[in-house]
């Protein structure tokens, strides 16, 4: 059998003729950037985050970049993150001209730790920048309640992470601004690269708006300097046809979430993800953690299976980010994490008969070494 890690084209033939009407709505409106089609999945993706506002982006990691220009950060100011995330997260907050401060993780979620947060804070931090790594949120309550005494603003990193929720309130509403992509591969994936940005104050929605646009809110007159990172009509018609069938996507990825769980909890070599009991977990990322996890990538590989690391390295030991002054040991539970995690085929369109296949030759692994 083989099972691709992710397979792409299963779901876009799904979608494939509503797509291809929405484009050509595009097409023959000759509005190419922005335009009523980027207004309207604006509208539906503030809706479904339960936020005022949205702005929709050419990434997301241009997401993260314009919601911290957004902030006004001054050179020196700090912003707390975690050193286990996917680079844009720390190449944004270096971009945006501020300092990356890392916070260590939670052994059970992999998220940010609050309390690792708390450590960190020092009269330069200006911002928190929590991940919903894998789908699931990060402890917000406690990471709010730390804002809020220390009067700093939080950004949440929700690319991986929309339709997830914590004590019921969706990712990316819980934050001054929430930042999402539209990767292909994302629970919402577009025909390229898309993000959005959600927020609920209109100062914020505005200066978003004008960043994404050169720092401009009429032509060719300039407030302060922003970029191009405008999101195409196209890539909008796209998401628009996906976010219909999100949910639907979201409760098939649980589905095989479940069978994961059943087939491997009880495997003593593995530990399979957990969901905490007030959230809900939209699993773009399926996660365990082995010891021996380069091995059993091989061995997979071998019985015609795909496999992923996220991440084989933490973002404090990349030799761009060394300036920082941290290293190896500095952050152990990531570190730990990074040596043992591996992410298995959980995409929608995966059956039963697949999901059974992959646990059984890990099962078959374990056994065996």
């Amino acid at each position: 059998m083989q099972i691709k890690f992710f397979d792409l084209e299963k779901q876009n033939r799904a979608v494939k003729d509503d797509i291809l009407t929405e484009m050509q709505d595009v097409i023959d409106s000759n509005h190419f950037i922005l335009g009523p089609q980027v207004s309207n999945l604006e509208g539906k993706v503030a809706n479904y985050c339960h936020t005022n506002h949205a702005v929709a982006l050419s990434s997301g990691t241009d997401a993260l970049l314009v919601a911290l220009m957004a902030l006004d950060l001054k050179p020196g100011d700090e912003v707390i993150t975690t050193p286990f995330t996917f680079f844009a997260t720390v190449g944004s907050i270096v971009r945006a001209g501020a300092t990356p401060v890392f916070a260590d993780i939670d052994p059970v979620t992999f998220n940010i730790s609050p309390e690792e947060i708390a450590r960190n804070i020092t009269d330069k931090t200006k911002c928190i920048m929590p991940v919903h790594l894998y789908g699931q949120c990060a402890d917000m309550d406690a990471i709010n309640a730390i804002a809020k005494e220390h009067d700093l603003k939080v950004i949440e990193d929700a690319a991986q992470a929309i339709g997830a929720k914590y004590d019921g309130k969706p990712a990316g509403s819980m934050s001054d601004i929430g930042c999402f992509s539209f990767f292909p591969t994302k629970n919402l994936g577009g025909f390229g690269e898309g993000g959005m940005a959600v927020c609920d104050t209109d100062e914020l929605h505005k200066k978003m708006v004008m960043l994404r646009n050169h720092g401009s809110a009429r032509r060719y007159y300039h407030e302060f300097v922003g970029g191009n990172f405008r999101m195409h009509a196209l890539q909008a018609a796209s998401l628009r046809v996906k976010l219909k069938r999100l949910d639907k996507y979201i409760c098939m990825r649980r589905a095989n979430a479940t069978i994961y769980n059943k087939m491997l909890g009880d495997v003593a070599e593995v530990t399979i993800p957990v969901e905490c009991e007030n959230q809900f977990h939209t699993y773009n990322q399926y996660v365990i953690k082995i010891e021996k996890r380069d091995e059993l990538k091989d061995f997979l590989a071998e019985n015609g299976v795909g496999s992923m690391i996220y991440y084989p390295v933490c973002l404090h030991e990349q030799s761009c980010f060394e300036y920082l002054g941290k290293k190896r040991g500095d952050f152990a539970l990531a570190e730990s994490v990074s040596n043992e995690c591996l992410a298995l085929p959980i995409y929608p369109e995966l059956t039963d008969e697949e999901i059974e296949y992959v646990a059984e030759k890990i099962i078959e692994f374990c056994k065996e070494n």
